[in-house]
């Protein structure tokens, strides 16, 4: 399934950083994409996170692939040393900007619940051909963590006029730089182009034309993602 030869590109982020950038890293990409199109009906937009769009969680054995191919080949220079859990799956942006909630107005980091001494990582499959429908950013906070952690925890209690009005965020996708993070890095899409970094990093898609955004999985933002668990200490 993966290219077992991969060429590996290194992207600097900020504090050191990095976000890993593998092209064609797919045998049949379009496999996926036909997946997609078959469960089409399936996919499900869910409250156990802040993701703009229906997902479809994937097989153990395909998560099972992904997660040899980020243990060869990424885990070490993301400070990984042993993988305790895996997960992955098909996802979809949908949702125009009007609709967004606040949390999805703000770049995000994948945290999941870890345990001392684990970190999380997480890769992107861009599996769809129209580049403008965007990659993805990082961004570093401009504020203390203090400030930031009150941002992220508004951003899921308080209405999205309430948010608004409190922080100065304007509804919408975040594409550039705001008074709260600044964004240091944007990794374009392309077609079977995988991207694997650490989650705790902020970022988010850079959806610049959100009236492209389709449900068909034909045309859509697609997207096959992977989140790992790791142990960061020896053993």
């Amino acid at each position: 399934m993966f290219n077992p030869r991969p060429s590996i590109q290194k992207f600097p982020l900020h504090e050191g950083h990095v976000c890993l950038v593998v092209d064609d890293v797919l045998a049949e990409p379009e496999r996926f994409v036909a997946l997609a199109q078959k469960h089409a009906a399936e996919f499900r937009e869910g409250a156990w996170n802040a993701y703009p769009g229906p997902e479809l969680p994937l097989s153990e054995s395909i998560t099972a692939r992904l997660a040899d191919f980020f243990a060869v080949h990424a885990r070490s220079a993301l400070g990984g040393r042993r993988t305790l859990r895996a997960h992955s799956r098909l996802a979809l942006v949908t949702r125009p900007p009007e609709s967004l909630m606040p949390a999805q107005w703000i770049c995000h980091r994948d945290r999941l619940t870890l345990e001392p001494g684990t970190c999380i990582a997480a890769s992107v499959l861009y599996l769809f051909k129209d580049e403008s429908l965007g990659g993805t950013s990082f961004y570093r906070p401009r504020r203390p963590m203090a400030e930031i952690a009150q941002l992220v925890n508004d951003s899921g209690a308080l209405s999205p006029a309430d948010f608004s009005a409190r922080y100065g965020i304007r509804p919408g996708y975040m594409t550039d730089s705001n008074a709260w993070f600044e964004r240091t890095a944007t990794v374009p899409a392309r077609y079977n182009r995988l991207i694997l970094y650490r989650g705790d990093v902020f970022h988010s898609g850079d959806i610049a034309h959100p009236e492209k955004l389709t449900i068909d999985p034909a045309m859509c933002r697609l997207s096959l993602n992977g989140f790992f668990t790791c142990r960061v200490g020896a053993g």
